[in-house]
C-alpha cells in the first residue's frame, strides 16, 4: 500500500537524511521516479522534505523532524536490533513487521544513539539454526498459532520420535521456539506435554474452548519440562576409557563427560571418563569410534556391544 511505502521512506530518511533516490528505491524495492513522486506527496503533507542536487546530495528533512522514544538507553537500543536476525518473526508471518517497527525506532532515537544501533546490525547476525539443518517452516504452524492465539483446541496428527503415529485433542497452551525448531506446549487429557510442530501430520481447529490452567506461565512452564528432559538424558552412568587425541570429540558430542578430563598427556593414552545416555540402547553410538573407545560399566553394556561387534564382523567377514 502506498500509505505503508511513505511512511517507511519517512522513516528512513529520519534514520539518515540526506539519501539518494537510488538507494532509497533499492530499499523498498520500487523505481526511481516513484520515490520522487513519494517525495512530493510527502512534501504536500506537510512533512519538511527536499532534493539536494549533486554527487553528495539526495532526499532530505529538514534537520530535528524526528519524535524521539523517552528513557531508552543506549543499551536497550542496541538490544532491539539484534531481534532482526531472527527467524521466528518471519515463521510467525511477522518478519516485514519486525523490520518495519525496527526503522520506527531507529527515526526515534537521539542522533547519538542512532549510529551504535545501526552498527550493531550491520556487524552482529543471530543465527538460530544448527549447521545442517534445514530452515523449513512447519507445514500447520500457522493453525497452531491461531489457535494457541484464540485459545481454542486443536486436533492433530502427530509422529512421535520413535515414528509412531497418533491423533491427539488437544489444549493448546502456548508456542516455543527452541534453537530454530518450533514446539507446541499443550495439555493432552490434563497433561502437560510438549509436541514439535514439524512433526505434526494435520491440525484442525475445533469449535471447544481451550482450558487454561489457572496461573499458567509458559516461561516457568517450558523452563520445568527443559529440567525434566535434561535428567532423562543423563538417566543411565557409563564409564568408558578412550584414546586421549579423540577425547575431545567424544567430550563434545556427547556433552556429558567429567569436567576435570585430563586433556594433556600422549595422544595413544587412555582417559577414563563417564558418560549419562538416557537408556543403554542410546550409548551403542560408542560403537562409532571403533576400537578408540572402550566401555567399562556397566557389564550388560559391554555384552550388548560385544554381540553387535561380532554380527558386524560376520556382515563384513
Amino acid at each position: 500500500m502506498r500509505s505503508d511505502r511513505l511512511l517507511s521512506l519517512l522513516l528512513l530518511l529520519q534514520a539518515r537524511s540526506p539519501r539518494s533516490a537510488s538507494q532509497l528505491a533499492g530499499e523498498l524495492e520500487v523505481s526511481v521516479r516513484t520515490i520522487y513522486r513519494d517525495a512530493e506527496a510527502l512534501s504536500a503533507a506537510g512533512v519538511p522534505v527536499y532534493a539536494e542536487r549533486g554527487r553528495s546530495g539526495g532526499i532530505a528533512l529538514m534537520p530535528g523532524y524526528r519524535t524521539q522514544v523517552p528513557g531508552l538507553t543506549p543499551d536497550e537500543a542496541r538490544a532491539l536490533f539484534v531481534l532482526t536476525t531472527d527467524t521466528a518473526h518471519t515463521d510467525l508471518g511477522l518478519g516485514d513487521a519486525i523490520g518495519s517497527a525496527l526503522r520506527k525506532v531507529q527515526a526515534s532515537l537521539p542522533q547519538g544513539q542512532q549510529g551504535p544501533a545501526e552498527l550493531l546490525r550491520e556487524r552482529v547476525l543471530v543465527d538460530p539454526t544448527r549447521w545442517g539443518a534445514v530452515d523449513v517452516r512447519p507445514e500447520h504452524l500457522d493453525v497452531v498459532q491461531t489457535a494457541v492465539l484464540e485459545g481454542r483446541r486443536v486436533r492433530v496428527g502427530y509422529r512421535s520420535s520413535s515414528g509412531r503415529v497418533g491423533t491427539y485433542t488437544l489444549d493448546p497452551l502456548g508456542l516455543v521456539n527452541k534453537a530454530g525448531v518450533w514446539h507446541l506446549v499443550a495439555q493432552h487429557r490434563r497433561t502437560l506435554k510438549t509436541f514439535r510442530v514439524d512433526r505434526l501430520r494435520a491440525a484442525t481447529i475445533l469449535d471447544a474452548t481451550a482450558r487454561r490452567p489457572g496461573g499458567f506461565q509458559l516461561q516457568a512452564a517450558w523452563d520445568e519440562m527443559q529440567q525434566e528432559f535434561t535428567g532423562s538424558l543423563r538417566a543411565v552412568p557409563v564409564r568408558i576409557r578412550v584414546r586421549r587425541r579423540i577425547l575431545p570429540r567424544v567430550l563434545r558430542l556427547y556433552d556429558q563427560g567429567d569436567a576435570a578430563a585430563d586433556l594433556t598427556g600422549a595422544p595413544e593414552d587412555w582417559v577414563e571418563i563417564t558418560l549419562r545416555f538416557p537408556a543403554l540402547a542410546a550409548a551403542q553410538a560408542l560403537l562409532a569410534h571403533g576400537p578408540d573407545v572402550e566401555v567399562l560399566e556397566p557389564a550388560e553394556l559391554r555384552v550388548h556391544l560385544g554381540e553387535l561387534g561380532r554380527q558386524v564382523a560376520g556382515l563384513y567377514g
